[in-house]
């Protein structure tokens, strides 16, 4: 397995896993916004190849500066396979988002974990990530609706 940046030519892998996991995406959107999100700066995707052209999980992370706490990293997606999990990718996955962070001067990464996935906790924890704060997240439609 080796952990490189995401192309284009992984978007419905990457969409696949995406909507296992819940965030039903095709290949087409995870496409037209990895090509907006692959040349910015401020934004790292990368994948675990498995060296057949299978992807066995893959990360998201941003730059984020926020007014109230200043700049840090952030991890907006982590998602490994079913078959792969317990097997080092996320871990990897993980080390490659800290070492970009660190690249860009940032001494801090930050990753949300929904409550529902529990799982995942004890893998951040045993990561060296430290629960900080539990939250409620509000989504309101700005579509028009037709009345």
């Amino acid at each position: 397995m080796r952990i490189r940046k995401a192309s284009l030519h992984d978007a419905p892998q990457i969409a696949r896993l995406a909507t296992e996991l819940g965030y039903r995406s095709t290949a087409v959107d995870i496409n037209e916004r990895l090509d907006l999100l692959m040349g910015r700066a401020d934004r790292y995707i990368a994948v675990a190849d498995a060296g057949d052209e299978k992807i066995l999980g893959w990360i998201a992370v941003e730059k984020r500066l926020l007014l109230e706490s200043g700049e840090k990293a952030e991890i907006v997606g982590l998602i490994v396979t079913e078959q792969s999990a317990r097997q080092g990718v996320g871990a990897a996955l993980l080390k490659a988002a800290e070492k970009w962070a660190a690249s860009r001067g940032l001494d801090l990464i930050a990753v949300r974990s929904n409550t529902e996935r529990n799982a995942a906790h004890p893998f951040y924890e045993a990561q060296g990530y430290e629960r900080r704060k539990t939250q409620h997240v509000y989504l309101k439609s700005l579509k028009p609706t037709d009345h």
